[in-house]
């Protein structure tokens, strides 16, 4: 290239040239001025580093030792506080010994003057049991002289203490409750008797009489032979349609319808009456005829239902329960009439329970529908008072009054209208003149009752007396004492209760006595 410049021009290429050799000569030479000029730059930054780490140095040396110095004085500071707690807690250290040796000292006095208190305590206990040997062995002497003056043994004076007590204990018992049951027995009586004359004054019933015969009058002894038939076979027919005996003797103007069911006897009555006025008596009139009476009757029935439940003040009953609360019309019990007895029972049930402030309706519709289980009784297995149940039920009627068909022969009753209707039923039954029982009936009663009480272990005789309505028990007075005599009565009154049936109540009486009899010669 220098050669191109110089054949290119003379001028141009001595300038260049001279820029060449400037520049030839000035690199070099800044290069080594520049390095110069560097080294120069950094001995001296060095040596101003040098001079700063002195500085730092030597700052830092007085840091430490102002550091040295405030620890030495912290050192020290710390080392006092040490020392003054070490002379505090070294006070507290003497205090606490002097209070341990003290309480120590206390202790071995206590602990001396409790063992010498134990040892006196065990001297005591030494001469308490030397005292209670002494006083043991005075004791059984002193019993063995009791033993030898009294001529008994411990156990047998204190078993003869015992029943001594045991007697005078029973005794007072006795009295209390002899006490306590009078004064009971005379409040309820008196309240009862008060409650029963008001309802009884307030009711006036029919008497009954029981009888198994009807009497049809005839107009002439000609009738008696038609009555019979040609070979007996008018009174066959009516024998066997109505289910009643007919009876024809001397009697004159007169036959006996005979038979335990009313009902039958009654459409029996008709039918003769009936036939006697229209003057034609064979078997196909006979059986036309009795279907007209049945027809008759069930009205009637019906209507008497009816009238009864007016009576009472009973409504709203389903007809189909007055039907059969009509039918007890034809329908005795020991001589009363069912029907009166049910209107009879309802009127005396409102009028306890008015008289208690009980429900007056519930029991004037129980009183009335009491034994309508009687009406079919004969007709359907079971008992009236489960049959009569089941009729009300049937029939709509609440279970409170069901109830009342079986809770009449219940021992408790479970409610007061219950308790009014079961009152009122026995009190119906009862009353002079509500009932005839028959002889045989009545025999039968008292028998029972001897029977009952002479079952009893300790009953030496046993009576039956006022009509049935008192039994008198006479025991053995070595083996019933007083106390076993009463609960004997009770036991008696509540088997009587559950076994047998009667009007009213019955007196039960137990008599103890005790007779000496001597003979002065």
């Amino acid at each position: 290239m220098v050669l191109a410049l110089l054949t290119y021009h003379p001028y141009r290429m001595s300038i260049t040239v001279l820029w060449a050799l400037i520049a030839l000569v000035g690199i070099p030479a800044g290069i080594i001025a520049g390095y110069f000029l560097r080294r120069a730059w950094a001995i001296r930054e060095a040596q101003s580093a040098e001079a700063k780490a002195r500085a730092i140095i030597a700052e830092a040396r007085n840091k430490e030792r102002e550091l040295l110095i405030k620890a030495k004085d912290q050192a020290l500071k710390v080392a006092d506080d040490a020392k003054q707690e070490e002379v505090t807690r070294r006070a507290e250290l003497n205090h606490l010994q002097n209070r341990l040796e003290k309480r120590e000292s206390l202790f071995d006095a206590k602990l001396l003057e409790l063992e010498q208190k134990q040892k006196e305590a065990g001297d005591k206990s030494a001469r308490l049991d030397q005292l209670k040997e002494e006083i043991q062995k005075i004791r059984e002497e002193q019993l063995r002289k009791l033993e030898r003056v009294a001529e008994l043994s411990m156990d047998e004076a204190r078993r003869t203490l015992m029943e001594n007590a045991e007697l005078r204990a029973k005794e007072e018992l006795l009295a209390r409750l002899r006490k306590l049951q009078q004064t009971a027995e005379e409040q309820i009586e008196t309240e009862t008797r008060k409650i029963l004359a008001t309802a009884m004054q307030r009711l006036a019933s029919p008497m009954s009489a029981e009888s198994n015969t009807t009497v049809v009058d005839l107009p002439n002894e000609e009738m008696k032979g038609r009555i019979i038939g040609k070979e007996g076979r008018n009174i066959k027919a009516l024998e066997n349609l109505t289910g009643v005996e007919i009876i024809i003797d001397e009697t004159p103007e007169s036959i006996i319808i005979s038979g335990f069911n009313l009902v039958r006897r009654h459409l029996a009555k008709r039918v003769l009456e009936k036939l006697m006025v229209d003057g034609r008596i064979h078997p196909g009139r006979i059986e036309e005829t009795i279907e007209q009476i049945k027809k008759e009757m069930a009205s009637e029935m019906k209507k008497a239902g009816e009238q009864a439940a007016y009576e009472v003040g009973v409504t709203g009953l389903d007809p189909r329960l007055l039907q059969l609360l009509g039918r007890l019309k034809y329908r005795t019990s020991y001589g009363q009439n069912q029907l009166q007895h049910a209107v009879e029972v309802g009127l005396l049930s409102g009028l306890i329970a008015e008289e208690l402030g009980a429900n007056v309706n519930v029991a004037k519709k129980g009183g009335l529908l009491h034994d309508i289980g009687k009406a079919i009784d004969h007709e359907v297995q079971g008992a009236h008072t489960q049959i009569g149940y089941e009729i009300m039920r049937k029939y709509g009627l609440p279970e409170d009054i069901a109830q009342m068909a079986i809770a009449h022969h219940e021992d408790i009753p479970q409610t007061v209208e219950q308790a009014v209707v079961k009152s009122a039923d026995a009190l119906s039954g009862a009353r002079p003149g509500a009932r005839k029982g028959t002889y045989e009936n009545y025999v039968q009663r008292l028998n029972e009752l001897e029977t009952i009480a002479k079952s009893y272990a300790g009953v030496e005789r046993a009576f039956a007396i006022q009509a049935g309505r008192e039994v008198r028990v006479f025991v053995k007075p070595e083996q019933i004492d007083d106390f076993a005599a009463m609960k004997m009565a009770q036991e008696i009154a509540a088997r009587i209760e559950k076994e047998m049936q009667y009007p009213g109540e019955i007196k039960v009486m137990v008599v103890r006595e005790k007779r000496v009899v001597q003979y002065a010669r």
